[in-house]
């Protein structure tokens, strides 16, 4: 697996000045072809891209499962997938037609509302956010990564990337493939919350995003109009709730 950090020379300035070795985390540009199209390129982090094409796919509604990939070939800076769907090019059109820097991703109308009794305690979420924090080893090397957490029970799937959207497709892109219910499960993340993120999640059917960080404006509108319960500043012993309080146990 590449590595997340690479070693370089700092000059450290305080009350004294020296040099020392830190660690910086890696980044690379990735460009994502679907039926001889570029979709994309991203800054990612070089690792679990399997699962980052797989999640990204799946969050912007150009597949329903991994079933409908029919290659994926992942080369230095380039993914290669196919997707065999006899509607894909009104999915494709859709996603090249929206605002992919913020905006509601695709048409919000088309994206079915969620509607569950899945619920999780506050004591639930906070023992998430513990895991959280004990997971991000790359961050606590170089304060550069971003974590997000798939909860589904006792299952826990977390990875850090150097962009708070990849990692929520990182770990989408995972529980597809073992088969998750999303449904039941609930994301743990580090990042903002803005409108592209809350409709990716709303895509997968995931009922529930919490944060430590807060929702946009937008990522607030998003929630409310897609179904998606949204807890924002988890810290310590205490969060907010914004849109659909009821799946919170409190």
């Amino acid at each position: 697996m590449p590595e997340m950090f690479q070693k370089v020379r700092a000059l450290r300035v305080g009350k004294e000045t020296f040099e020392l070795d830190e660690k910086i985390v890696n980044d690379e540009e990735i460009e994502i072809i679907v039926n001889d199209m570029t979709f994309g390129r991203f800054s990612v982090s070089p690792t679990f891209l399997e699962e980052f094409t797989i999640g990204y796919l799946l969050g912007e509604g150009l597949v329903d499962s991994p079933d409908n990939i029919t290659d994926l070939i992942i080369n230095e800076k380039t993914i290669d997938v196919k997707i065999n769907l006899a509607d894909f090019d009104i999915r494709r059109e859709l996603v090249m037609s929206s605002d992919c820097f913020g905006g509601l991703r695709g048409k919000i109308e088309l994206v079915e509302k969620i509607d569950t009794d899945y619920s999780v305690s506050k004591e639930e979420i906070f023992e998430a956010f513990k895991k959280l924090r004990e997971e991000s080893k790359i961050w606590k090397d170089t304060g550069g990564t971003h974590i997000a957490a798939l909860v589904n029970g006792h299952e826990f799937i977390a990875i850090e990337d150097v962009s708070r959207h990849v990692a929520i497709d990182k770990i989408m892109g995972a529980g597809a493939l073992k088969k998750i219910d999303f449904s039941q499960s609930f994301i743990a993340c580090s990042g903002r919350m803005p409108s592209d993120m809350v409709m990716k999640v709303a895509r997968v059917g995931i009922p529930i995003l919490t944060s430590k960080a807060a929702p946009t404006y937008s990522g607030f509108l998003a929630g409310e109009k897609s179904g998606v319960t949204i807890v924002g500043f988890v810290r310590g012993e205490r969060f907010n709730i914004y849109t659909y309080p009821h799946r919170i146990l409190i």
